[in-house]
């Protein structure tokens, strides 16, 4: 499974373009996240993909839990965004 990390920092629109890429090429990913404003951003561009994909009949589906992750050699506890597509039917609004 493709991980793709989140800053603070990060564009929510480039995120959700990655996002959509790489669940047409693998059809799963996860997003990493490492503080309130990274997880800002990862809610955001979920939404973006999740709009954008909606069109095509297809809804996001995210599984969020706890991870750790290494920074700059320092042990962090993350936000785990797993990402899948599903039909839009299956997916209460």
């Amino acid at each position: 499974m493709e991980i793709l990390r989140v800053a603070s920092s990060s564009n929510p629109k480039s995120v959700a373009g990655a996002i959509i890429a790489i669940l047409e090429q693998t059809g799963e990913l996860a997003l990493l996240a490492v503080g309130a404003g990274a997880v800002n951003q990862s809610v955001k561009a979920i939404a973006i993909a999740r709009s954008y994909m909606i069109t095509r009949n297809i809804s996001l589906a995210a599984k969020i839990s706890f991870a750790r992750t290494f920074i700059d050699g320092f042990e962090k506890t993350a936000i785990k965004f797993v990402i899948t597509p599903t039909k839009q039917e299956e997916v209460e609004e």
